[in-house]
């Protein structure tokens, strides 16, 4: 649901939560007069070194890109050479980025363009956010950029329907940007010096995902305590190892938060009560050491949200404008290695969390190892297969999880002719990432299913307040397995109360906020 009031971008105080309100929740996106006034600076001083009098051999403004920066171009092209810079940079292949990650990208390079830095004119700008504004989407390949000079690729793509090209999708449907822009009573822009340069130089496609993937992982990251509580409630496993005085030996953030957090959910629980003097000494490192692997991906999450949330409100452009100084300086900000590094780190901890799970789930489904639990968790073994082929689909996940988890931010290859001679492959971080993230959650919502289906055998006795409150949870979205049939749709739905909150939501009602 979209919030009632609109993002007011000033380039130096966005947040995630801002980002996942406009490109998920359709908040409106708008100028703050203090971007106005500061980017009105920058542009008088643009259009003082694009001047024929000023003589300033300046990148991007009077001279070609890349390789062609000592070539010269005059005055009266500038304008020609902002939107050739456009076309030619247009040349992305595959699939294109979700919509909320353009709509993200959107935002976040109208976000850097308003911190002042750029040169960008405000009108250029406001069309942008007019198009974001009215679900103006640009088609963008999601293949194609290195991650150095920015994501210069794909933002060439969202920038061409401000010129009245490229295409965008509407309704469902890809339509020409022209088209699109006159649906909206919008006209084209004619870009001046700089600023189709401002517009794809710039770490923004990395900065969408690393963003709302953020959302999305922590998110995950309660979730897998939530599931790990419930499958120890379904193993009938020891809250002894969740004791705070434990985690404080070794305090560790991220540990010390999933521990409370575990601990927390089992509160209550007549099922652990119940086998409180069994003669196990010990549960599997599943459940004995969730703390310390969930805390560890925990803490590299933190990390990722601490360079991205930077990355947010950062000047990438080049060159940039320092207006008091009255300099255009040329510079590296548009690197991506530190989103490359941040987010093949988030990919990692998502994978983990994933890992986890799926050898939660084979100990649920396994009767050799599931603690009188029936084979599969079905009652009418033989003529039903149960939960066995989710945990076959959940140790696919995990697998394609492993492959996709091969860091892109150790490579680089060599671009225009030697002059952009390292680069980040940042976006291909960025991808990866994204898809560990679907697999992730479809692989928690997994565990969850196979919990809660637990759990119903060891009635009449109760789960702990929060994980009967997940229980509860997944059974409004996915009635008992009694007899088989297809779980596609029941994973799905699952997934998608994971990836939207609604789950860590349901049981923070029940039990107060999560760490």
């Amino acid at each position: 649901m979209a919030l009632t009031t609109a993002v007011s971008l000033t380039g130096d105080d966005l947040t995630l939560d801002d980002v996942w309100a406009v490109a998920i929740g359709g908040t409106r996106a708008e100028l703050s007069e203090e971007a106005r006034e500061k980017m009105r600076a920058a542009r008088e001083l643009v259009d003082r070194a694009a001047s024929e009098a000023s003589g300033e051999h300046t990148y991007g403004i009077n001279t070609g890109f890349g390789r062609f920066v000592e070539r010269t171009i005059p005055p009266e092209l500038s304008g020609e050479l902002q939107l050739r810079l456009l076309r030619s940079h247009a040349c992305g292949v595959g699939d294109p980025y979700p919509d909320e990650v353009v709509r993200a990208a959107m935002m976040l390079r109208a976000n850097a363009l308003a911190k002042g830095y750029s040169g960008a004119r405000v009108e250029t700008v406001e069309l942008l956010l007019d198009c974001l504004n009215a679900g103006i989407v640009p088609h963008v390949p999601s293949r194609g950029s290195v991650g150095a000079s920015g994501d210069l690729a794909p933002l060439a793509h969202l920038a061409l329907p401000l010129v009245g090209e490229g295409w965008v999708r509407a309704n469902g449907d890809r339509v020409p940007g022209a088209e699109a822009l006159s649906a909206a009573d919008l006209e084209p822009v004619q870009l001046e010096a700089k600023e189709g340069l401002s517009l794809i130089n710039g770490t923004q496609f990395m900065s969408a995902i690393g963003a709302l993937a953020l959302v999305r992982a922590r998110r995950l990251a309660q979730t897998a305590d939530i599931a790990c509580a419930l499958s120890v409630e379904a193993l009938q496993g020891s809250r002894v190892a969740f004791r705070p005085d434990i985690h404080e030996l070794r305090p560790l953030e991220g540990q010390i938060d999933s521990a409370a957090n575990i601990v927390t959910l089992l509160d209550g629980s007549a099922i652990i009560e119940a086998h409180r003097w069994c003669d196990k000494v010990q549960d599997a490192y599943s459940l004995r050491c969730a703390p310390q692997v969930h805390g560890a991906s925990r803490d590299l999450i933190a990390y990722a949200e601490r360079t991205i949330a930077v990355e947010l409100n950062a000047a990438t452009d080049n060159p940039l404008v320092f207006v008091e100084e009255g300099e255009l300086v040329s510079n590296g900000n548009f690197h991506g290695q530190p989103l490359a590094f941040a987010l093949d780190a988030l990919a990692m901890a998502l994978s983990e969390l994933a890992n986890i799970s799926e050898r939660r789930i084979e100990r649920l489904t396994n009767p050799s190892l599931s603690d009188g639990l029936p084979a599969f968790l079905t009652a009418d073994g033989g003529l039903n297969s149960g939960f066995m082929i989710p945990q076959y689909v959940a140790a696919s996940l995990v697998s394609e999880n492993k492959v996709l988890c091969h860091p892109a931010s150790v490579d680089s290859i060599p671009t225009s002719a030697g002059q952009e001679d390292h680069v980040s492959m940042g976006n291909a971080s960025a991808l990866k990432c994204w898809q560990v993230l679907a697999n992730s959650e479809s692989a928690l919502a997994i565990e969850l299913l196979a919990g809660a289906q637990g759990v119903e055998f060891l009635a009449p006795l109760e789960p702990g307040v929060g994980t009967r409150a997940a229980h509860d949870a997944i059974r409004a979205l996915s009635p008992a397995l009694v007899e088989d049939r297809p779980l596609a749709d029941d994973i799905a739905r699952v997934a998608e109360a994971i990836r939207s909150g609604e789950l860590v939501g349901a049981v923070a009602d029940a039990v107060g906020k999560l760490r």
